[in-house]
Formats: structure tokens, sequence, C-alpha cells
């Protein structure tokens, strides 16, 4: 499918057959254009169209009347390098083994394990291994729409393979304009020229613009290049993806701004999204200009849910971003306007980006084509990103290629006709990746009803099946696995045959767990014996110096340990600590003394003096034939409430 054809509008137009568009009947007619828009981390409420008060997107708004907005729709994965490659070819990620953001890392060799070697004792899963690129074997749409005679091009993040095999130029892209590596803007300037990016075709531009404005009039000199013939092209903003830099006169707009809804508040993710609805607006103009739009299909979407995770007291990515660092201009200039907020808030939505809850894979998404689909129409109808590739092809009337296996569904009778159901009995998302905070799951959507089957529990999921009802139960504050057990029987069945259809590679169980590790928490008791009794800690000394050690965090200094304890007698306890540029602790010195009262319940704080990078914390104890118990531990910066870690120890029943 990938040699040289006939282009098939070129035969159309030979053969004097007119290209199916219903409003072009009777006459000659040119191949319409397709813009596929995609915004990086921008949430389900992040626009007016979709009920934002708070931000303004006036482009987004107007594309929003002039087609047909979803409020169904779904990234194909919490995470973008899986929902990329599910929009180039029309299957799920779980079918494409890329299911997690690794697009950016070194391809794996053909003979890879698929599984790490090695798991701590206390996760009681081995979690299987993403690919790091896009097969070079799939016929993706830029291709099919290549071999049909339109002129393709790509610009933006690509984030689908770190080295030229798996560029965009080698997945049907005629022009590509990209750079590597691209989970966002890399280096010290970020989204400003001169730009860092050590691989790809993005030139530097006058210093200090914006890669967002950039990328757009790479994308207008691409659509004027060829208004005389169909194009496709692929518009994938960098924004509003993390480093988040902004333009400081747009951001200042939005300083003391109140949201009448009470959620959203982020004034850089608003300047952020003003430049992105920017470009969308611009490319609509351009194309107005040209006479082009009334043939040009424009589809707009997120590649997931919107960021509610980082930037916030406790990501520890941004413990260590100091004066000097590369990303300190980017994280201080947030910070300024920002402190410690979210990118967005995604409510009603639950969660965000990286998680199965709907915040993660809820995503906007408005697909215009005037006279073609009904302006202002709306859909709840269930469409997701694996959707996409058959759904072009039929609104402009190519054949599917023999070769594709589309797990999507062509929604094209939906955009024309927007009373039309949609024969599709169920939606899947697949996410076998994560932690206790964001654990690997496998979701299941069938009519309003959504089922969650987890691999492993956590602080934020008790049990391994959730069922919601979304028409009841949007935000999934409403648990109903227990009341509707047949019907979480029924669900998991479905889920068991997607898994078993694609191929899933699905966590498995972890022969090295321990489970008396997993209540510990990642503390390593050395010179004394640890369980977990109920709801605490208990440590009891079998020698002269016993203590409890931890080296699984991240977090610079200055800092401060918390801890709530008790002891049967008084006795002094010690907090050691190393930083990350010692190799060693250092004979004296690096510790704080606490006093332990006899009898009751106390809280500690003791200071820890390191001013860089922690690499290693140590809890001394006089346990030595003393029981000690420890309810909970919270490490958090000097004078800061909200920590960065808390081991919080309960027993697992």
């Amino acid at each position: 499918m990938r040699g040289n054809r006939t282009p098939l509008w070129l035969v159309f137009v030979t053969a004097s057959i007119v290209f199916p568009c219903s409003s072009m009947q009777g006459a000659v007619a040119a191949p319409p254009n397709v813009v596929l828009f995609l915004v990086d981390d921008m949430g389900w409420m992040d626009s007016g169209a979709y009920g934002s008060q708070y931000y303004q997107t006036p482009n987004i708004d107007r594309l929003a009347k002039r087609g047909m907005l979803f409020t169904d729709a779904y990234s194909a994965n919490p995470l973008c390098s899986p929902t990329r490659a599910s929009i180039l070819t029309g299957k799920f990620p779980a079918r494409l083994g890329l299911t997690t953001a690794a697009g950016h890392l070194p391809p794996q060799p053909n003979d890879a394990p698929r599984y790490a070697d090695k798991t701590p004792p206390e996760r009681p899963i081995l979690m299987p291994e993403s690919l790091h690129y896009l097969p070079a074997s799939e016929y993706t749409l830029a291709e099919a729409l290549r071999d049909a005679g339109y002129r393709t091009g790509h610009f933006g993040k690509w984030h689908l393979g770190l080295t030229e095999p798996h560029w965009p130029e080698q997945q049907g892209y005629d022009v590509a304009w990209h750079g590597k590596p691209d989970p966002g803007p890399p280096g010290p300037n970020g989204y400003f020229s001169p730009y860092s990016f050590k691989a790809g075709t993005i030139t530097p531009g006058p210093e200090g613009e914006y890669i967002v404005d950039r990328l757009t009039d790479e994308a207008i000199r691409f659509i004027e290049a060829n208004r005389r013939r169909p194009f496709f092209t692929s518009v994938w903003q960098y924004g509003v993806h993390g480093p988040w830099d902004h333009k400081e006169e747009y951001t200042r707009q939005f300083v003391g701004k109140k949201d009448p809804r009470g959620q959203q508040g982020n004034p850089v993710m608003a300047s952020m999204l003003k430049s992105v609805d920017e470009s969308l607006g611009r490319i609509v103009a351009k194309l107005e200009e040209l006479n082009l739009s009334e043939r040009t299909l424009i589809l707009f979407t997120s590649d997931n849910g919107g960021n509610v995770h980082s930037n916030v007291r406790d990501d520890r990515r941004k413990d260590n971003v100091k004066p000097g660092h590369p990303q300190w201009r980017s994280v201080s200039s947030y910070r300024k306007y920002a402190g410690y907020l979210p990118p967005t808030n995604n409510s009603p939505l639950r969660a965000g980006k990286g998680t199965l809850y709907e915040g993660g894979v809820r995503v906007p998404l408005i697909v215009a084509w005037p006279k073609e689909i009904p302006a202002g129409a709306r859909s709840s109808e269930i469409v997701a990103t694996i959707d996409f590739y058959p759904t072009i092809l039929d609104l402009l009337g190519l054949p599917k290629p023999a070769a594709v296996q589309f797990d999507g569904i062509s929604f094209a009778s939906l955009l024309r006709n927007p009373s039309t159901a949609l024969d599709r009995q169920t939606m899947f998302n697949f996410f076998p990746h994560g932690g206790p905070t964001r654990p690997a799951g496998v979701t299941v959507r069938r009519g309003p009803w959504k089922l969650i089957r987890w691999y492993e529990t956590g602080p934020d999921n008790r049990t391994l099946h959730e069922l919601y009802n979304l028409q009841d139960d949007l935000g999934e504050t409403k648990n109903l696995a227990a009341e509707q057990s047949e019907l979480v029987k029924e669900l998991d069945r479905l889920i068991d045959q997607f898994l078993a259809d694609t191929g899933a590679l699905v966590p498995k169980p972890n022969p090295a767990y321990d489970p008396r590790q997993a209540m510990l928490l990642g503390w390593v008791p050395k010179f004394c014996q640890a369980e977990v009794r109920g709801d605490a800690l208990e440590v009891i000394g079998n020698g002269r110096m016993p203590f409890i050690a931890n080296v699984r965090f991240s977090a610079s200094g200055p800092l401060e340990v918390r801890l709530r304890l008790r002891s049967d007698s008084a006795g002094e306890g010690r907090v050691q600590w190393r930083g990350k540029n010692q190799q060693e602790f250092p004979a004296t010195g690096q510790t704080s003394p606490f006093p332990l009262q006899g009898g009751n319940w106390q809280e500690v704080c003791v200071p820890v003096a390191e001013n860089g990078p922690l690499a290693h914390l140590r809890i001394w104890l006089p346990a030595s034939g003393n029981p000690i118990q420890i309810d909970w531990v919270e490490l958090s910066r000097t004078g800061v409430e909200e920590p960065i870690e808390r081991w919080d120890f309960r027993e697992v029943r």
C-alpha cells in the first residue's frame, strides 16, 4: 500500500465522476481538504463552548457554532503518545502495544523484554513495557490520504518516535515541522526561540518567538502553498503542555479574574489557551481568505484530559528546580502568576490526565464542514479518537484500505444527520501502567454505564472494580459495583474479550511481592523488626542502634520531617539525611534529635538542613527492647503545611 498509485481524486476528475459530497451533486468538484487540530492536555471544560466561564476561547466557541460539538468524546488513552497513535491508525493503543507516553524515548530493540526484570517487593504487579514508537508497518491516515492524491503536512508535536525511522516523514507526511525530544518544548527557553530541540526540522526564529505562533505560521504557509490541490494538515500544538511557558502580557489580563463556577482560575493556563485559540482562529481565517472554508473539514480535539497534577506543592518533579536549573525561568514565572495551582480543573469530571476517570479521557471534540455538517449541532453519542481515520475516509468518499483492521467506526452519518444513532455497543480504555496513586486499569463504557477494573488498589481506589452510571453521576462519585454485581460480571466479560482481541499486554503478578513490604511503604528496617499492626508501624529493636530508612522519594531542601508516634518510655530519636551529592553519610553532622515522651501519642517536627536534593532519610529510634509505634511520617518543605510525601501506615485487610 506504500507504493506509487494514481491519486483517486485525479481518477475521479479525469473520468468525470462526481466526488461524493452531498452538496456537490451534479458537478465535478475538487476533493475537500482536512485540518486536524490537536491541542495537548486541553481538558473537557477548558473552553467557553464546553462551559468554562474563566478561559476565553472565542475562536473555539465560533468553530462549535459552525459545526458539531460532541459531549461524550474520548481519547484512546489518558496520555498522549497512545492517543496520537490511535488517531493515525484507527486502532486501540492496546493492539499497537503503545500504551503510555513513551514516544520521546529511544526505541527498544525488537527482542527487548516486554516486562520489567525486577519490581520492588512492595509492588504486587509487574507492568508491561510500552513500545516507544508507532510501528512503521502501520498504514496511517496520512499515508492513505497521500496515496489518494493529497499533499500531507505535519506541524508541531509528534511524540511517536525519537529517531528518524519513526518520524512523521516516514509515516505518510510530505512535509513535517517537528522537533525531538518532544513531550514538550525542551531546554531553558521552552516555548520561546531559540528552541532547544536536539533533532528534527524545527529551525530557530527571532529571539523570543513563541512556538505556538511559529507552528501556526508554518501550517498557514503549507495551506497557502497547496491551495489549488487537496491537502491534509495535522496542526498538533505544543500548548497547553508543560513547561507552561506563556506570554506574560496575556497572563496579566487574567490576574484577579474570578470564575463564577468557582472551579478554574489559573492565569497561566488561561494565557496559553488564549494563544492556542488564536492559532485556531488564524487557521480558519486563512481558509476563509483563500475561499477554502466550504471544502475544508476541520476536526478540533485534545489528546487526553486536562492536567490537574503538575505544579502543585507535592509535584516532586519541581522539587529540584532552583536558580540555575534549565527550567528555572519557566517554573519561577509559573509560580509568580499561578502559585501552586494545577494547570486546570476538570470539574464536574473526576481527576485528570494520566487517570482512567472521566477527567483523564473525556475530551473536547468539534467537527466542522460548512454545508456538510449542520451548524451548531450537538451530539451525546460516544465517539473516540480511534474513529477519526474511518470517519475522514468516509466523509471524503475514499475506500477503506484493505490492509487496515480498524477498531474505530465511522461517525460520518452522524455528522451529516445529528439524529443518527451510532451502532456502537462499547468503548474501551486501557492503561496498564502507573502506581498506587495513578493505578493501572482498564475500562469499558456501554451506554451510561462505565466499569473500571483496577490491577491494584490504592489510596483513591479501595476496590478492584468501580461501576458508575455516568448519566446520573458524571463526577463518578458513587461506586455501584456492590449493588450491581451481575452487571459488573457482564461488563467484566466484555473487558476480557477486548483484552484478548487486541492482544493486550496486561499487568501480571509480581513473583517477588511481599505484602509485609508493601505495608512498609518503602521504609526499610535496620537493626530492628518493623511490622504494620492495625493502623501503625510497630518497630522493635534487635540491635543497639535501630532505625528505619527510605530512599524512594524525591525532594529538595530545606525540609522538615514530621511524624506521629508513641513509645512506652521516654527517650530521644534522631533524623539523619544524605544529599544526592554525597555517596555516604558523613561521620558527624546531618542529624537532628527529637524528644520522645512516654505513654501518649505525640507529633514531632524535625528540621532537615539540606539545601539541595535529598537522597536518603533515616529515622533512628530508641526501640531496643521497647516497641515504638509510628502512625504516619511526612516530608515537607520548611514552613509549608502540605507534605511532599506522606507515609500513612495501614494494615491491609
